[in-house]
């Protein structure tokens, strides 16, 4: 991806990740996943998506990951069509632009190419 589409992709996933992402998990979702992230059940991953760090999530977990997953991926359609990229390129850019940030100790996180990571 060029420079100048990666920084105003960036942007728009930032400002739209923000609130759009909130809007589309319920707040049971969004507990269920920071409870499983503090547990090291569920991590961040370099596409801009939750994954299953250890796969033998419940079905509560799985649930709340797909809920927010599909809130993300709709942000990263809306950013990458206004941006001409691809929605993974979207994704990315989120994780490293405002995902890895937010990142708290022990958590985990899978950077592009590699295994899970403990922060």
């Amino acid at each position: 991806m060029h420079r100048r589409h990666f920084i105003g992709v960036c942007a728009a996933v930032a400002g739209l990740s923000l609130a759009g992402a909130a809007l589309a998990q319920t707040a049971e979702a969004k507990a269920k996943v920071d409870s499983a992230k503090a547990a090291g059940a569920v991590g961040e991953q370099a596409d801009g998506l939750l994954g299953l760090v250890t796969g033998d999530a419940d079905a509560a977990t799985k649930q709340a990951v797909a809920e927010i997953n599909n809130g993300r991926l709709q942000v990263y359609r809306e950013a990458a069509t206004r941006n001409g990229v691809s929605v993974e390129a979207a994704g990315a850019a989120t994780f490293e632009t405002v995902i890895k940030g937010k990142l708290k100790p022990g958590e985990f996180y899978k950077p592009a190419g590699s295994g899970w990571v403990r922060k």
